[in-house]
């Protein structure tokens, strides 16, 4: 069964096209206009071992809010389409990863119902061109576009590189760890019978 998607995505601010291989070997293909946000995505791609395409042209004239909040949405149905039905998947996940001076949780739930908290505040308005804000939207539009419950939060930090890119690549190991696959079971990890 391939877990690789296709999503793309066209309104008057944002044109993007995403593919998603939950498994994959690491390798991306970013180009999102926005040199920093690439470098974050490539990290997610590499520490996940996930296989990465994205192509977004948006409005950055404006600012970088929209393509950053709708990459995010596309990435959460790609996220979502790729893992199907969900049987045999071990559907949570959690990291806790360290760069430098910054320490970051990243804990996952593939449940299906969109939940997002985010304990994080920079102390810069920008990192490169990227805006501090935006990181925060673009992990909330993950969350409730692909029905995950989702939970980021800063333990330590001082540099906002270092706090960012820890938060990018907790997150790709934390949804490497929920979608794959455990060999105990052949159904889908719920009481209910349904994710």
């Amino acid at each position: 069964m391939s877990r690789c998607k296709l999503i793309e995505r066209e309104t008057k601010e944002t044109n993007i096209s995403l593919t998603l291989d939950l498994d994959g070997t690491g390798q991306s293909v970013v180009d999102t206009g926005i040199g920093f946000f690439n470098h974050m995505l490539e990290g997610f791609a590499k520490h996940g071992f996930f296989n990465l395409k994205v192509s977004a042209k948006g409005d950055l004239i404006v600012d970088t809010h929209h393509t950053v909040e709708d990459t995010g949405i596309v990435l959460g149905l790609a996220i979502k389409a790729a893992l199907g039905d969900k049987v045999g998947i071990k559907r949570y996940g959690s990291f806790i990863l360290p760069m430098d001076d910054a320490l970051v949780l990243c804990a996952i739930d593939l449940c299906g119902r969109p939940y997002f908290n985010y304990e994080c505040e920079f102390s810069s308005e920008r990192i490169g061109y990227l805006e501090t804000q935006t990181i925060r939207e673009f992990f909330y539009a993950i969350s409730y576009s692909a029905g995950m419950n989702l939970h980021i939060k800063v333990l330590s930090g001082v540099n906002d590189h270092h706090i960012c890119e820890a938060m990018f690549k907790a997150f790709g190991k934390a949804l490497d760890a929920a979608t794959s696959f455990d060999s105990r079971s052949n159904e889908v990890l719920s009481t209910k019978g349904m994710l």
